[in-house]
């Protein structure tokens, strides 16, 4: 306030009701005594008129407190709506964020329970999956192998039977056709080359009647005839064939076992590659994954930590902007009162019969 008077009003909290028509009444003039507000006025006038003044300057000013008080109410008005605007869309943009947030946490850990996690239990089944297929893989080649080296074992035995077989009917053959005079130790001989072969061909049936039929011939009373030594020259030649001809078929089927044996282990080495391949890129879809899972293990936490922020700005918001409301409410109050009390002054001071009043109390 500028004045003495201003500052004097805003202090003043009590109002008087006073009902003045044209004349004061000594009840209404009563009633002006007993408020401290009224009693200043009258006080400042009675001094205004006993000192040569005039009531006008003191009517004048409280016009001008009007005024003024009204002008800073408008302006609390004025700031008020302003921040109730601030207020509006602060509240408006908190709220859109928080359900920003929200959107994002619900997406967010959807992402993760729906896809992220059941892919990651996908990937680590694949992997499972694919060590159990190489150790399979593993163990087929392994038997492969030891199958191919017995194969390969049982075709050298073989080999080295027919051969023995056939070195002995050759030499059978040799001593036989030296016979012209057949004696005890040729006999011998070819018995013990007979036997040789009976004890590697016994179990095989297709030299068993050949064989047979030479054990029968090979006696040391045929021995002697030589329809019978001629006998024995021709079924040892047909041996002879069929020792050549399975020697023959064994050296066949080695071959292919052995083309059989390197096909199967490059099909299983190229699955085992593939295998391989297959573990790479798991594991790489796999740590692209968990990368993806904890990037967005970490902004769901963040989206989290940030909602709760808003909500906490929000809630701040609110509550200052009801203090201010409150504040805003008190103070309007304030201020209504304090113009009325001042108007109610104003009423008061332009009552003619007011200055009649105070000229009699100081005898002027």
């Amino acid at each position: 306030m500028k004045s003495y008077l201003i500052a004097c009003l805003l202090l003043s909290v009590l109002s008087v009701e006073i009902t003045l028509n044209n004349a004061i009444t000594t009840q209404a003039l009563e009633k002006l005594k007993e408020s401290s507000w009224a009693s200043f006025i009258v006080e400042f006038a009675q001094v205004e008129l006993s000192t040569g003044g005039a009531l006008s300057e003191l009517v004048e000013t409280i016009n001008q407190l009007i005024e003024q008080l009204q002008e800073e109410l408008q302006d609390i008005h004025n700031t008020y709506s302003r921040r109730t605007d601030e207020h509006n869309r602060d509240v408006t943009r908190l709220e859109q964020e928080i359900q920003d947030a929200a959107k994002d946490i619900f997406t967010g850990q959807d992402f993760i329970d729906n896809v992220l996690i059941p892919q990651k239990e996908r990937f680590q089944q694949s992997l499972v999956q694919l060590k159990i297929n190489i150790e399979e893989n593993r163990r087929v080649l392994d038997g492969e192998i030891i199958n191919r080296k017995r194969q390969h074992e049982q075709f050298l035995s073989n080999i080295a039977e027919l051969n023995e077989a056939i070195g002995a009917v050759d030499e059978s053959l040799g001593l036989l056709s030296q016979i012209s005079n057949p004696s005890l130790i040729q006999f011998k001989r070819v018995q013990t080359n007979l036997g040789r072969i009976q004890s590697s061909f016994q179990n095989r049936s297709s030299f068993a009647p050949i064989i047979k039929a030479l054990l029968e011939l090979a006696t040391e009373q045929n021995f002697t005839d030589q329809g019978s030594v001629q006998q024995l020259v021709k079924i040892f030649n047909e041996l002879r064939v069929q020792f050549v001809d399975s020697l023959n078929q064994e050296t066949a089927d080695e071959s292919q076992a052995e083309t059989k044996y390197t096909e199967r282990v490059a099909q299983l080495e190229k699955e085992f590659a593939e295998f391989q391949r297959s573990v790479l890129i798991k594991n790489s879809e796999l740590a692209a994954n968990e990368q993806k899972l904890g990037e967005t293990i970490v902004y769901v936490g963040q989206r989290k930590d940030d909602k709760e922020t808003l909500e906490a700005q929000l809630q701040a918001e609110n509550d200052n902007y009801a203090a201010e409301t409150d504040l805003y409410t008190r103070t309007v109050t304030e201020y209504n009162k304090e113009i009325d009390i001042s108007k109610q002054a104003y009423g008061l001071l332009t009552q003619p019969s007011f200055e009649s009043y105070v000229r009699s109390t100081v005898g002027i």
